[in-house]
């Protein structure tokens, strides 16, 4: 009867434990959907220059005031990035997320603060990586 019951209990945590890597935090499209309102909040705050380079990532915010030797909030409105529109799709794989918009992509990644931008006013190219006027290092 132990080895039953030990069989049973390996079973439900094994079962549970399958679940919990099939879900991740709180499954693909709850963080698919939590990457494409970052990556709206983000848009939305290109208004306030100092809300947008708070949503950026910490490597993208550093080559932007590197790139243009301004500070972020100085630098972020001249680099002539698309109103994006509203979002089209999302895709998620693990802790990237690309938001896909009418007019923009965005690349985000997770963070423990939350998702940020490390790349936006993205265009594809044919065989060849999104050329973004602002990204990361």
């Amino acid at each position: 009867m132990r080895a039953a019951s030990a069989r049973a209990s390996g079973s439900a945590l094994l079962t549970v434990a399958l679940l919990g890597a099939l879900t991740g935090c709180g499954g693909a499209d709850a963080r698919g959907d939590a990457a494409a309102r970052a990556a709206t909040r983000f848009e939305e705050s290109l208004r306030t220059p100092d809300a947008a380079c708070a949503a950026l990532a910490p490597g993208t915010r550093e080559e932007l005031e590197h790139d243009a030797e301004l500070p972020c909030a100085r630098a972020l409105p001249d680099a002539g990035l698309p109103e994006a529109g509203s979002v089209r799709s999302v895709d998620v794989y693990g802790t990237q997320a690309r938001v896909v918009a009418a007019r923009d992509t965005l690349f985000l990644s997770f963070f423990p603060q939350g998702w940020k931008v490390v790349a936006a006013g993205c265009s594809p190219r044919p065989a060849q990586p999104y050329r973004c006027r602002i990204k990361g290092g």
